[in-house]
Parts: structure tokens; C-alpha cells; sequence
């Protein structure tokens, strides 16, 4: 099965449910003058390329979480290699018009992932009759990490250009591009809900969903440019974009690697005595260039992207990925819960205090409720709150064994992926919830209404 994209013809592969296209450049390998550089578009290729299997992962090291098989979300190393700026496409049929299009960004907290994950895959959207587009995009230092003399927020100008291909070429793959569907978790809604807000994206998009993610995990330059100075010296240059140039990707994950161990990151709160990652990434997105001019939840506020809709959403128990299967949760002591959140929080003893700390709940339980809120909830109840178009609003409640209605646990039921998601869901998850999500997303993308009213929090599971 062949198509005809701008940069030439790609054959994907048959499935049951239509057909499936892999690695489609959507811009030039960032290599060379190119990296710490604006993507620019693909070049071309004569003859038809191979887009039966994904192509490589943005540059990473593998992650683990002790006692998680995170595979389904993250994925396996695949080929090596430059070329990583792509998308995959999966479409009912690439002679259809006017299907609906929904473009997914996938987690990693701006360090990992990809889009080419098991859990990502396309079949229960092409069932419903939509195309759905998963990409590639720059991560860490090289996606995330102001330089002077290149680029910043390279992660997100990758996704704009990959919503610009969108625009280009989805027609040829039966897509309706005046009808695309923004979506993503985690690091990928947080860039989702940085997209409602940059001038960048206006005409990219028609509708959003934000899945455990919101516009507040965003950093000022202050506290990059003191990343930026660590990271320069753990390498023993200087921090230019001319300088990291030079360096291999090997010895600039190494240096990442550096900084993502406790206590070698630099302080990275801001002057109101906050990390706005609460510790879980010190690279995200930055404020104060073309991409984000003003913090993207002030321009929402103030009007950005109201002509778009919006979805937005948590899972019930978000911080348990990080603390259930670690067994912290059960041996988490007071004390240490309230040095755990001062790190990123100046009131951390007198928040937690709110939550029941020291009044005869267990300190792990605390824990992750706060931070389930700090962290994710209360953010997107703001994002809501200052969205001036049509939003609804989700919660995630279903429990799988020991991970509960953990951060993630959503995704295998909106793709109707769960046997790509054994590993988290357990043996026996409720199928028909999957379906219940899948089509409130399709529909959602297809008409801009999920089947939920509007003003309350549908409750899901």
C-alpha cells in the first residue's frame, strides 16, 4: 500500500482495521548544523521508502521503575539512528476523505519515549473510523536545554512542524486536516496545554485533550540557564550551542544522566520557592521566546485558543506509578514525606499537614494524594478554569492490582490497547471500559463532544 506524502512515496503495511504507515520523516535527521537548530522540513527521497516498521526513538537511555515493567508505554530500543524526527500513521483507509485526525505526544517527562510504543497502537481509532498520527520529537538536553546561539523549546517547535506536516499530507492518508485532535499525556500534555498557549500553533489544531498534564510545568530562563551552566560544566565546555555541537550524543546523555541523579540537578525553584516538576524532570518547557512569549496559562486566560476544545483530566491516583510498586507508599514515614515534598515546595509541612499528616493516616497515603494534586490535579483544574472555549472535564477511577488508578494507567483503555498493557493492567481489566474511552475520544475528535456534559467531571471506571 503506497502514498504519495510531500517529500515522496512511502508503503505501509496492511491491518485489519485499515493500514498501518512507520517513520515518516516529518522533518530532517537534527544532525550536523541541525542539531540545537529549528527543524526544518524532510528532504526529499526518489523511489518509495519503507515505512513498514518504526524507525528510531529520539535520543534516551532506557528507564526503569523498580517492580514496573514500563515497556508498554516507553517501549524497546529500536534502530539506531539520526533519523527520529517522524510520525506513524494509521488510517481505515488512505482513499477515505474527511476522516477525523487525532496527533498523539507521548509522556517520558521530556526525557523518554516514543511514540511508537505498544500501548500507542492506532487499531481501536481506526476501528472507529479515525486517522491517528503518533511522533517523534527532541528530548532532554537536546530537545529541552537553552543554549546560547541555538534554538529553544526545540521539543515543541518538533511538534509544530510535525502539526505542519500534518496539515500538508493527511489528506493523503484520508484525514480531514481542518479536523485534527491534539492529544497527549503526561510530558505530552503538558506540551499539548503549552501548545494551546503559543501563537505558534493558531489554525494547527481544532481540538485538545490533556491527559495528566497542564500549562504550570513550565520554567523560566533563571532556572534553565543554571541547568544549562551544570550541564556545560559536568561536560567542561562552555554552554553554546557551538560547543554541544561537537560533543556526541553518548557524552551528552551521559551528562544527563548526571543531573537526573539525586542531587545533581542545581536548585531549580523559582523565585516563589517552587519546582515546578515537582522533581520529576528538571527539563520542560521554557518561557519567554516565540514558541511560549508569556506563561501559556496567562494566554489562556486571557483568550488563547478559545476557538479550540478542550478535554482535559487525571487518573484518581496519579503519584502511585512512583510509589506503589517501590512499596514506598507502605513505608514512607512522616518525616520523610516532609522532606521529600520541601524540596520543591516551601510549605511542604504545613500542606501535607492540610492532607491528614500526623492525624493517624499513613504518611504514604498522604503522600500520594498530595502529590497527586500538586502535581497534576490542581493544575488541570486551572487549565479548565481558564480555558475560554467549550472543556470537559475527566477523572480516571479505575484500579488495577497495585498500581491502582495510577499516572498512565488510562492510556491502554483510550487506545483500546490492553493486551499491549498486560504488565500494568493485570490479567483480567474491564474491556468494555476500553471501549467506553476509545469512543469518547473518537467522538470527541469526530464532533467535539465526548458524551459528557459540560461543567462536571465525568467519572471514568
Amino acid at each position: 500500500m503506497i502514498v504519495r506524502t510531500t517529500s515522496g512515496d512511502v508503503q505501509g503495511a496492511p491491518i485489519t482495521t485499515g493500514a498501518r504507515f512507520r517513520g515518516i520523516p516529518y522533518a530532517a535527521a537534527p544532525e550536523g548544523e541541525l542539531r540545537f537548530a529549528p527543524p526544518v522540513p524532510a528532504p526529499a527521497w526518489d523511489g518509495v521508502r519503507d515505512a513498514r516498521e518504526a524507525g528510531p526513538m529520539a535520543s534516551q537511555r532506557h528507564r526503569e521503575i523498580p517492580g514496573l515493567d514500563l515497556t508498554p508505554l516507553v517501549g524497546r530500543p529500536g534502530p539506531a539512528g539520526s533519523d527520529y524526527l517522524t510520525v506513524d500513521v494509521w488510517t481505515p483507509d488512505p482513499e477515505a476523505k474527511g476522516l477525523p485526525v487525532l496527533v498523539f505526544v507521548h509522556g517520558g517527562a521530556f526525557i523518554g519515549g516514543t511514540g511508537s510504543a505498544p500501548v500507542y497502537d492506532g487499531t481501536g481509532f481506526t476501528r472507529a473510523g479515525a486517522v491517528l498520527v503518533t511522533l517523534q520529537y527532541r528530548l532532554g538536553i537536546e530537545g529541552f536545554l537553552p543554549l546560547d546561539g541555538g534554538a529553544t523549546n526545540l521539543g515543541l517547535r518538533d511538534q509544530l512542524a510535525a502539526l505542519r506536516w500534518v496539515q500538508d499530507n493527511i489528506t493523503a492518508f484520508g484525514g480531514d486536516p481542518a479536523n485534527v485532535t491534539l492529544f497527549g499525556e503526561s510530558a505530552g500534555a503538558v506540551s499539548v496545554a503549552c501548545l494551546l498557549g503559543s501563537p505558534l500553533s493558531a489554525g494547527l489544531f481544532r481540538r485538545a485533550v490533556v491527559q495528566s498534564g497542564h500549562a504550570n510545568m513550565v520554567r523560566g530562563r533563571a532556572e534553565l540557564d543554571r541547568l544549562a551552566e551544570v550541564v556545560a560544566g559536568g561536560l567542561g565546555v562552555e554552554p553554546t550551542a557551538a560547543a554541544f555541537r561537537k560533543l556526541t550524543t553518548e557524552q551528552l546523555l551521559d551528562a544527563q544522566d548526571a543531573v537526573l541523579k539525586p542531587g545533581g540537578a542545581p536548585d531549580l525553584r523559582d523565585e516563589d520557592g517552587r519546582d515546578r516538576s515537582h522533581g520529576l524532570s528538571p527539563f520542560l518547557p521554557l518561557v519567554g521566546d516565540d514558541v511560549l512569549p508569556e506563561h501559556p496559562g496567562t494566554a489562556i486566560r486571557n483568550g488563547a485558543s478559545a476557538d479550540v476544545d478542550l478535554v482535559a483530566g487525571t487518573c484518581r491516583e496519579e503519584m502511585l506509578l512512583y510509589f506503589g510498586p517501590t512499596g514506598l507508599v507502605d513505608t514512607l514515614t512522616d518525616e520523610q514525606a516532609v522532606a521529600m515534598l520541601s524540596a520543591s515546595h516551601p510549605d511542604a509541612a504545613a500542606v501535607l499537614a492540610g492532607y491528614g499528616l500526623g492525624q493517624g493516616r499513613p504518611a504514604g497515603e498522604v503522600f500520594v494524594e498530595a502529590m497527586t494534586d500538586l502535581v497534576f490535579r490542581d493544575g488541570v483544574e486551572e487549565l479548565v478554569e481558564n480555558h475560554q472555549g467549550r472543556s470537559y472535564r475527566y477523572e480516571f477511577e479505575w484500579r488495577a492490582p497495585v498500581l491502582g488508578a495510577c499516572h498512565g494507567m488510562e492510556l491502554p483503555f483510550v487506545f483500546d490497547s490492553l493486551d499491549a498493557a498486560r504488565s500494568m493492567v493485570g490479567d483480567h481489566p474491564p474491556a468494555e471500559l476500553a471501549r467506553e474511552l476509545n469512543t469518547a475520544w473518537y467522538s470527541f475528535a469526530a464532533t467535539g463532544d465526548p458524551g459528557w456534559a459540560e461543567g462536571t467531571t465525568a467519572r471514568l471506571g
